[in-house]
């Protein structure tokens, strides 16, 4: 009877998904109707509402998508999903301030003259574009809605002008500061610290001994350690965009021709594309290389990011006068100053016994007051500006907001997939093939390969 219910949870499972319902609530309406209906027939048919389960009952296993929202928050020593709402706000941030569309239309004017350069730009974008904002919707509505119809326009073949927006915009996947990745780094936390656990008490059933050398402990890859994993299949991928793009202009010239641009490449262009291509650049630069050199944690990283494209946004936004870029500025010169400043003098509050020491203090107090002033300064701007802070407030908190319920979704399934003893299942007909760990491992990849494949049809109108 366990594999029936089991059956029922993936079909409606699958039911709730084609439908076209969303994702964050076909998950745990699937597990809460699937679990309800084993209970109510075991109660039915067998006087026990716990008798269609493989183990427990159904108030242990509805139960568990809480206690996993409690896991969210609780664990203080775990604060990786902390930065998830600051990369969606910096990536929201920068495709309503149109900063992403600034990058686009120089990109597309620069590339164009080349063979399927229009193709081309936009995979350099979206790479761009994933490496600001970390979420997909933000990088493919930007490509979307400023690519696609000027690659139409010039005769652009419309699958390859629709895949390559498609496969660019999905870059948001892979390519750091990813939230797929610190969502990922965050579960194999969880995982990491239920098999420490385990291992654990295992040694201490063996050995009689309380504590465990550390060289037997698992430990966990973090956030960054992700990053720097996904950073290289990232690159390789929009190289392998690129030469397929390349390719398909040579061979068939008529699917992706070259596109002249009216223009002169004079100094005039020549500082559009400077400016357009270097803050979203030095961004970049600034969140991952903290990331990956070991200067900031995740969380700080997203802060800096967020931070930075409201910095941009108040030039992009500001049109009246010549002092558009002074929040910018004096921004960075502030930052340079504190550099200065921290390379030259002991900033321990702690132990202040100079006046060279004091003097280190009072010029990082006015320096970091005068950041905030220019940060206050772009913010207030971008508040003056339409409604374009209320509306990438709202899109931050209803984007994190649908992140989480995702989680939690997705744990529930997961408990309701235990509860009738799919977890046995699966295990036993993985371990049951020949061939070892690599034949399970490609059965794993070709099953997440497939039902990734689906959902990608699925989503496509």
């Amino acid at each position: 009877m366990e594999l029936l219910f089991l059956g029922i949870l993936v079909l409606l499972m699958i039911t709730a998904l084609v439908s076209g319902f969303p994702v964050a609530f076909s998950l745990p309406g699937s597990s809460i109707i699937a679990i309800g209906l084993a209970a109510l027939a075991g109660w039915m048919f067998a006087d026990d509402p716990n008798a269609y389960f493989h183990e427990g009952g159904p108030v242990q296993w509805l139960s568990a998508g809480v206690t996993n929202f409690r896991s969210l928050y609780w664990n203080v020593e775990r604060d990786t999903l902390i930065a998830i709402p600051l990369f969606i706000f910096m990536g929201i941030m920068l495709q309503r301030s149109k900063v992403a569309e600034d990058l686009l239309v120089t990109m597309a004017q620069l590339f164009g003259p080349v063979p399927g350069g229009l193709g081309i730009s936009v995979v350099i974008v979206g790479a761009l574009l994933a490496a600001t904002t970390g979420i997909v919707g933000a990088t493919v509505i930007a490509m979307g809605m400023i690519s696609l119809p000027a690659m139409l326009r010039n005769k652009y073949s419309h699958s390859l002008a629709t895949g390559t927006i498609c496969a660019s915009g999905t870059l948001g996947q892979i390519i750091p500061p990813s939230i797929v990745l610190i969502i990922l780094a965050d579960q194999l936390s969880s995982a990491a610290d239920q098999a420490s656990a385990m291992r654990k008490t295992a040694y201490r059933e063996i050995t009689g001994e309380f504590s465990m050398p550390s060289v037997l402990d698992i430990t966990s890859a973090s956030a960054g350690d992700m990053f720097m994993g996904a950073f290289v299949p990232g690159l390789l991928l929009v190289g392998l965009y690129i030469l397929y793009i390349l390719f398909t202009a040579i061979i068939r010239p008529k699917m992706a021709p070259p596109v002249g641009y009216l223009g002169a490449y004079d100094r005039q262009f020549l500082v559009k594309v400077l400016m357009s291509l270097l803050p979203p650049l030095s961004l970049i630069f600034v969140v991952l290389g903290s990331i990956l050199l070991g200067v900031a944690t995740v969380n700080q990283a997203g802060a800096v990011g967020a931070v930075g494209a409201m910095l941009m946004a108040g030039y992009r936004l500001h049109h009246r006068d010549e002092r558009r870029y002074w929040p910018a500025f004096i921004a960075i010169a502030s930052i340079i100053i504190l550099g200065i400043i921290v390379n030259n003098f002991d900033l321990n509050i702690k132990s202040i016994n100079t006046d060279e020491d004091r003097l280190g203090i009072a010029l990082s107090l006015i320096a970091s007051a005068t950041l905030l002033i220019a940060i206050t300064w772009s913010g207030w701007r971008v508040f003056k500006t339409g409604t374009t802070l209320h509306e990438v407030m709202g899109e931050t908190a209803k984007t994190t907001s649908m992140v989480f319920i995702i989680l939690i979704g997705a744990a529930m399934l997961t408990s309701a997939f235990r509860a009738f003893g799919g977890e046995e299942l699966v295990k036993h007909m993985l371990t049951s093939l020949p061939g070892g760990f690599w034949v399970q491992f490609f059965v794993v990849m070709l099953v997440i390969f497939i039902l990734g494949f689906f959902q990608t049809l699925l989503k496509l109108p």
